[in-house]
Order: structure tokens, then C-alpha cells, then sequence
């Protein structure tokens, strides 16, 4: 069955950790689905595992909308989040507008933000108009290069009060979820203490109420680089090469296809078809 706002709050309540896993197409959302992970995020990490970009910067509006929708079709019932890009939600208009796209057209539960305090009027304006939020603080890819690059953050006690009182702060405005990523297990257990919103890490350790990595990573198939994070549970990467040459390999010798893989007439149509 699928979950709700408030069922989360309630797994909060309970102690039971929640599951969430990235998804950007509809095989995707379709595997995902069919473990029962509570939710799935439509992440703009699209923009690095699936475009190829450098960074998730260049996602654009329509780039999440037709990936949001394609997990939609995916995963019919799985409560499915998708993040706002860089530069959709720089003005309260432009993120009613957008957020707005990525529920009615996209068939999103919820969009994703990222950022604290500065982004508390947005995240009040969509809640009161009825798009649920999800908030992201800590490492915020959209940002990276103001914070130094992709480095943990919150690890001195300015940046780790900061950290506190962002998630504070969203709570206030309305975010029923709080994504946390790449900063200390101290500092992530404490905001998730002091929350009654469930907190999901990434990076930032099991006291979190829950967990989110990115569906390439957990599957191997992301080449570039591996977050300290990052946990692998299979390598279909070095698989899919392995059938691949294989497949190569075959077409190039001829022993594909063979009769198992081919049609065939019978023998009253081909007398027919060339004659006695």
C-alpha cells in the first residue's frame, strides 16, 4: 500500500526506519517498487547518472519533468518525491509555478528543495498552497561550489549550530521531511532528536530516521566516483560489460542468432513462395 505524509510521521513515532531510493525512468521505478522501499526520490543526480553532466547545475525544468513522469508510470504506488533544480524556485512565483508542473503534470507527491533559512518564505508560500515539501540541508549539490566544493559540512560549531537551527526552521514553515546529507553523526543526531519531522541521511549516519542513496551507486553502475557513503550492493556495471562483449563477440563469429532465435516458414509456404 502506499505510504503517506502521515505514515512517516508515524514511522518517525514508532522508531521504524524509512527506506528511499533514487529512481529516473520507469524500469527504474518499476525495481524499486517491487522491494517495498517506502518512497522513491526522483533526484536531480539525474543530471550526473543518467545525462552525463558534470554536476546536477545544468537539470532543467522539463529534464525532471519527463523523468518524474516516466517513474510515475513506474511506480503507481509508491509515494514519489521529485527535487526542484537549480534555478526553478529562485523566486516565490517561479516555484509555485514549478512546483505546481511537478505535481499536476509530473504526477509527484512532493518536490524537494534545497537550503535552510533562505529558502523558509518559499518553502511556507508552496506548503500553504498545498504542495507537500521535502527540505535538503547540509551538502547541497545545487550550491557545492559556495560551500567549497562537495565536502562535508557542519563539522565546526558555527556551521553545526547553523545546520540546527535550518532544520528548525523548515520545520516551522511546513517541510514534513528533511533530507541530510554529508554531515557528522552528531550533528545529524541532534537535528533528528529535536525534530518531530522524519530526517533521512545521506551520508549522515544511523541516527537518522531513515536512508536515501542513489540507484546507480547501490547497483554499481556509476563509474566516475564513490561517495565514502556510498554502500555497493551488486556490480551490474561490470556484468552488463561482461554480456555485452559477449553479445559482440557472438554477431562477430556468427553464433548469434541462431535457431532458437529465428523465424521460419513451413515447408507448403516456401514450396509456394519459390515453386516446386
Amino acid at each position: 500500500m502506499k505510504k503517506m505524509i502521515p505514515d512517516f510521521e508515524k514511522m518517525k513515532h514508532v522508531g521504524e526506519r524509512i527506506s528511499m531510493l533514487t529512481a529516473y525512468d520507469y524500469p527504474s521505478a518499476q525495481l524499486v517498487e517491487e522491494t517495498g522501499v517506502d518512497t522513491i526520490l526522483v533526484g536531480d543526480s539525474l543530471g550526473m547518472v543518467v545525462l552525463g553532466y558534470d554536476s546536477t547545475v545544468p537539470v532543467t525544468m522539463e529534464e525532471m519533468l519527463h523523468h518524474t513522469k516516466a517513474v510515475r508510470r513506474g511506480a503507481m504506488e509508491t509515494f514519489v518525491i521529485a527535487d526542484m533544480p537549480f534555478m526553478s524556485y529562485a523566486t516565490l512565483d517561479l516555484a509555485i509555478m514549478n512546483a505546481g508542473r511537478l505535481i499536476k503534470e509530473g504526477g509527484a507527491d512532493a518536490v524537494k528543495l534545497e537550503g535552510g533559512l533562505d529558502i523558509v518564505p518559499i518553502v511556507k508560500i508552496l506548503t500553504r498552497t498545498g504542495i507537500p515539501v521535502v527540505g535538503h540541508i547540509g551538502l547541497t549539490p545545487q550550491t557545492a561550489s559556495q560551500l567549497g566544493g562537495f565536502k562535508v559540512q557542519g563539522r565546526d560549531l558555527n556551521s553545526a549550530r547553523q545546520l540546527l537551527e535550518d532544520g528548525q526552521a523548515l520545520e516551522q514553515a511546513g517541510a514534513f521531511l528533511l533530507v541530510l546529507e554529508a554531515i557528522p553523526r552528531q550533528v545529524a543526531a541532534q537535528i533528528s532528536t529535536g525534530l518531530k519531522i522524519p530526517t533521512i541521511g545521506i551520508g549522515a549516519g544511523l541516527d537518522c530516521d531513515g536512508q536515501v542513496l542513489v540507484f546507480h551507486d547501490i547497483l554499481g553502475l556509476f563509474k566516475r566516483f564513490k561517495p565514502k557513503f556510498v554502500k555497493q550492493y551488486a556490480q551490474l556495471r561490470l556484468e552488463g560489460v561482461q554480456a555485452i562483449q559477449e553479445y559482440h563477440k557472438e554477431v562477430k563469429t556468427g553464433l548469434f542468432p541462431s535457431e532458437e532465435h529465428t523465424f521460419g516458414l513451413s515447408d507448403e509456404v516456401i514450396q509456394k513462395l519459390y515453386g516446386d
